[in-house]
């Protein structure tokens, strides 16, 4: 497994990014004599060098506007006044990345770094990398910004991926499995995975308009199920009794929706609304008349603080609320709907695709793998994350890994050098850098404040 190594801030960088691409899309170009001795650069292959990207912007209305969306101010995009939701890096073909300049190419064209990874896979991704994944980066990395609830949903595993696609292409673009975490920028609120029984009997106890859509026998069965009784009877009784409120008509959902408001208001004036009900009723207020909004009560409701990170497997139900944060995935764009959207809800897949596992999910705090650099490792072999708080005047190296990384800086100003480049370069707010293989990486903090900057790349366990 590689590793990486701390450089002494005094030490000279030789500050190396030119900061155009050039005629041959990079920032720095290796000499012809690297290109001699390395056997995974053919003969025609594109020269391996880092690379400036340009990502692409998802104008979701559930995204945050100008200056409140760190989506926008990442893109320079904050005067456009359309929501801004989502910056996507990476090579999926819904919104690829792209360079500003390519080989052959004239002045102002562009190719998406998809088009530049393919012309040689084993090169710019890697040997072990291109074999399992072809000529494609498995990862896409994101930054959210959420000014609205996302739906209710799950990710698929890669057997009903396919089966989706094939069966629905227009709905499910891709073949692929999307397993995700995200990294808390800001504080972040999420609805994730299913409550435990305890908590369940709970909200059958004291939520009347929950117990009177869910069957009279699941309920029962939910009521005398055992904490510890191996989950399998617990996880059917679940499986009916949500499936049966889901698949609950719109009418029937707004009369218990009704009911419920009706009754809290009444409950106002001698209690205090716990946290799941407050949400509730923000949820009534953004989707009325949802199904999604009972929902709720049947997950676990998350908040994580900034550096804390949460992911989330196929068939696993979750719903981003509020918040904004790093997001990395398997390369895939794959979502089954079931609530709290305008768009088009697939209830029957859902309900039939989740795992209903019962348990708080795990939150990651990272471990650090040397000063100011903290790594979130899913059980994903597709992708990891590392962030980068570097004080001004400190610098820190990346050792050469055998996969690429994708490079974003958030905040502050600094230089970054790699292998093979000449020049200098600067590194701000909203840059975003390819890194092939087998490529020192050395940054350092120059500007005001902290130079705070996100990797993503292929889990360091897959090489090991």
């Amino acid at each position: 497994m590689a590793s990486s190594s701390t450089a002494p801030s005094s030490a000279p960088m030789g500050l190396g990014l030119a900061l155009g691409l050039g005629a041959m899309g990079g920032l720095g170009l290796r000499l012809p004599a690297d290109r001699d001795l390395d056997p995974e650069l053919e003969p025609c292959s594109p020269p391996r060098a880092v690379l400036r990207l340009r990502g692409a912007v998802q104008h979701y209305e559930w995204g945050g506007r100008g200056d409140a969306s760190l989506v926008a101010r990442l893109a320079g995009d904050t005067a456009d006044g359309r929501p801004c939701a989502e910056l996507w890096m990476g090579t999926h073909p819904a919104a690829p990345s792209s360079l500003a300049s390519h080989d052959g190419g004239a002045a102002g064209d562009e190719v998406s770094l998809r088009e530049w990874l393919a012309r040689s896979p084993a090169a710019l991704l890697g040997r072990a990398v291109a074999a399992r994944w072809g000529g494609d980066l498995p990862f896409l990395f994101k930054v959210l910004s959420v000014a609205q609830p996302l739906s209710i949903q799950a990710h698929p595993d890669r057997d009903l991926a396919r089966a989706l696609h094939a069966l629905r292409p227009a709905t499910y673009r891709d073949a692929n499995h999307k397993p995700e975490m995200a990294v808390a920028v800001t504080e972040f609120r999420a609805l994730c995975g299913f409550v435990t029984i305890q908590e369940l009997k709970d909200v059958l106890r004291t939520v009347p308009e929950v117990r009177m859509l869910v069957s009279k026998e699941d309920a029962a069965k939910l009521m005398t199920a055992k904490e510890h009784d191996g989950g399998i009877g617990v996880r059917s009784y679940l499986q009916s009794a949500f499936t049966k409120l889901m698949a609950t008509s719109k009418e029937g959902v707004c009369e218990a929706i009704s009911k419920l408001k009706s009754r809290l208001d009444g409950e106002s004036k001698t209690r205090s609304f716990t946290e799941k009900e407050q949400l509730i009723l923000s949820l009534e207020q953004k989707y009325p008349g949802d199904v999604g909004v009972l929902s709720a009560f049947f997950f676990n409701y998350v908040k994580l603080s900034p550096g804390e990170a949460l992911y989330i497997g196929a068939n696993e139900p979750h719903a981003y609320l509020s918040g904004e944060c790093v997001e990395c995935m398997a390369t895939s764009d794959n979502v089954i709907r079931a609530g709290l959207t305008p768009k088009y809800k697939d209830v029957q897949t859902l309900c039939s695709m989740l795992t209903y596992k019962q348990m708080f999910p795990e939150i990651l705090r990272g471990v650090s793998v040397q000063p100011y650099v903290t790594r979130y490792t899913p059980p994903f072999d597709e992708f990891e994350v590392d962030r980068y708080l570097l004080p001004q005047g400190e610098s820190v190296t990346m050792s050469p890994v055998p996969g690429p990384s994708i490079f974003l800086v958030m905040t502050g100003e600094g230089e970054i050098q790699a292998d093979g480049m000449s020049g200098e370069g600067k590194a701000k707010e909203g840059n975003v850098f390819f890194v092939p293989p087998r490529t020192e990486v050395k940054l350092h903090a120059s500007g005001p404040g902290r130079l705070q900057l996100y990797r993503a790349g292929v889990n360091s366990r897959f090489f090991c």
